[in-house]
């Protein structure tokens, strides 16, 4: 489970098993929503917000600073994702320690 990112107390990651669409997974405690990045032309045209089947989702404060972050790290997140899954390579996790908005 390669953790990517973390802000405002939420942990961005990916399960060592993911499929398509290329997605991260965000938790705070024991709330877990994820973020469904859709492509066209290597361009992300859109990003759905979804509910773990079994998890409280994330939300209040939560969600939005899991929206907050998604809409400025996006491209980083696909990036890593593709990183990973695709060329197999090893990627770095970092804390964002600054407010975005």
């Amino acid at each position: 489970m390669p953790k990517i990112f973390e802000y405002m107390g939420i942990v961005f990651f990916f399960y060592s098993n993911e499929h398509m669409p290329i997605h991260v997974h965000a938790r705070a405690g024991e709330y877990e929503s994820k973020a469904e990045f859709f492509l066209v032309n290597g361009i992300i045209e859109s990003v759905r917000i979804t509910n773990i089947p079994g998890r409280d989702p994330l939300k209040g404060r939560d969600l939005k600073n899991f929206k907050i972050f998604i809409e400025e790290y996006a491209e980083f997140m696909v990036q890593k994702w593709v990183d990973f899954f695709v060329y197999k390579k090893s990627i770095s996790f970092e804390k964002i320690n600054r407010r975005i908005r």
